[in-house]
């Protein structure tokens, strides 16, 4: 498993690089103004629904059914149902594109309500959404053959095609913008045009696997009732981390003028090790849970489980204690440029802090949410979901006046942190996650670790002054930063033994 998270991560790594490429591009170009407000939010409408659709309910329930039906009945049945659910997403996400189309100015109030004040910029986001919705139906059925691929046991090609949004989107920011009214309308189109090449790709992928899907006309068989019955309740369940940053954009849009961009870059940020080590583990997880729990291998599943979180905290600890100390010079260092001044920088490091508190738990959910669906039940984490939604909002609410730009993350942070305890209670409760000597052992010693990485760095931090340092020595002094950190890091793991040399080793030997 841990070849495939590293597969998985490693072309994550790559996205996540040149996505953050693209968002320092376009904070030269708009900072905080009133257009990277409206392509923002834009741009969030189909991301919500193709992670809560796309790679969040669907994905739960499909990937166990089709990993269980390829084990237990073979390559025959496990193809009609791929066929089968392909016709049926494809048909709800055409009628649900457009019904979004015509229905935006309304979709927009509920989602970025305080835009409603500011006419024109209300205007340009509808305008910029009706451009990028359509990214639904493509990235979603693109999700659907990247299930297929994961199934089969081929990640790369799933994780690769993700590249192709930030190259395009890129590619259409510089080629487009001289030709169009503002650069929100070029990148808008960037994203619609990169929904069509993941498509085409995964495509091509799953026919160089000769697994080739046909066309079927949409019926509700047995099998897709199923699906429905296990996806319907987890579209709360598997999204809730995005219905959460749908709350805090709702109430972005209602606190001072940037604040929607302010954290976008934030976000951008914390993303980058979210994605890379907490969407990777997801990832390879399922399939592999789905698989020993439809075989009966109890005792390998809790294994599983147990290394998974191991190596998903190992990870992420010292990344989130590291944004914690040092989240300025970290933003200022990549997005100090052009439009984007040193107020917006301010404001975007500490909403990083913040949701930085957070990223554990965020990882954390998407190690214990597979232990649910590997086993058909989307029921649970609804539940949890909603209270985690409801809390998430209930702290939107309080911290929004005295905390500003500060209150969204901080509320989504907590409100991930109430979700991973509880998912990770109720599978200990059901027997399901055990956390064995092993993982008990190192936790403690990772913590200590990170807490070690996080005094080295605020006092080297200290004595950098990055706000006045310029040109190549912002990202020469930003790179001995993070390396001092890493290194510190890995020396106190290494004399705390919170990981085994003799294990890495291994693990070096079995990838040659």
């Amino acid at each position: 498993m841990l070849r495939k998270i590293l597969s998985v991560g490693g072309w994550t790594m790559a996205s996540r690089i040149l996505g953050l490429v693209r968002e320092i591009l376009i904070a030269a170009m708009l900072g905080t103004g009133p257009v990277a407000d409206a392509f923002f939010v834009a741009l969030k409408l189909p991301n919500l629904f193709r992670r809560l659709f796309g790679e969040g309910a669907f994905n739960a329930a499909f990937v166990p059914g089709f990993t269980g039906k390829l084990a237990a009945e073979g390559e025959a049945a496990a193809h009609r149902f791929a066929e089968e659910a392909f016709a049926v997403l494809g048909l709800w996400l055409l009628i649900l594109t457009l019904l979004g189309e015509i229905f935006m100015p309304g979709l927009m109030a509920v989602l970025a309500p305080g835009f409603e004040k500011f006419p024109a910029k209300f205007a340009l986001a509808v305008t910029l959404s009706r451009i990028t919705f359509p990214y639904l139906i493509l990235i979603c059925a693109a999700a659907l053959v990247a299930g297929v691929l994961n199934g089969l046991d081929r990640f790369t090609a799933a994780a690769a095609s993700y590249v192709l949004f930030n190259v395009i989107g890129i590619a259409a920011l510089f080629g487009l913008t001289p030709f169009l009214p503002t650069a929100g309308h070029a990148m808008a189109i960037g994203v619609t045009a990169s929904g069509i090449a993941q498509l085409g790709v995964l495509l091509f992928a799953l026919h160089r696997a000769g697994f080739t899907l046909h066309l079927r006309r949409p019926r509700l068989s047995p099998d897709i009732r199923l699906l429905m019955r296990r996806m319907l309740p987890g579209l709360i369940g598997a999204g809730v981390t995005q219905v959460n940053f749908a709350v805090d954009v709702i109430i972005a849009s209602l606190l001072p003028a940037g604040t929607v961009s302010v954290l976008n870059y934030a976000d951008r940020i914390n993303q980058l090790p979210l994605g890379v080590i907490g969407t990777a583990i997801g990832t390879a997880l399922l399939p592999t849970l789905a698989r020993q729990m439809r075989l009966d291998q109890h005792a390998a599943a809790k294994e599983t489980l147990n290394r998974a979180l191991e190596f998903g905290l190992f990870l992420t600890l010292p990344a989130a204690m590291a944004l914690i100390v040092v989240p300025f010079p970290i933003i200022w260092v990549l997005f100090g440029h052009g439009a984007f001044g040193m107020a917006s920088a301010v404001r975007s490091a500490q909403s990083l802090a913040a949701y930085a508190l957070g990223l554990p738990a965020f990882v954390a959910v998407k190690v214990l949410a597979p232990g649910f669906f590997a086993r058909g039940d989307t029921k649970t984490p609804v539940v949890i979901g909603a209270v985690a939604v409801a809390v998430n909002l209930a702290l939107n609410l309080a911290f929004m006046v005295p905390l500003r730009h500060v209150g969204p993350a901080l509320a989504t942070s907590l409100a991930a942190a109430l979700n991973a305890a509880l998912l990770g209670w109720v599978l200990h409760r059901r027997g399901i996650l055990a956390p064995d000597a092993q993982l008990r052992t190192r936790l403690p010693r990772m913590a200590g670790a990170g807490l070690a990485m996080a005094a080295g760095l605020f006092f080297l931090a200290r004595g950098l002054d990055f706000a006045a340092l310029h040109g190549a020595m912002r990202p020469a002094a930003l790179a001995a930063l993070v390396t001092a950190g890493l290194a510190i890091y890995l020396l106190a793991a290494w004399r705390l033994r919170a990981f085994s040399v003799a294990e890495l080793r291994g693990l070096v030997r079995r990838r040659r």
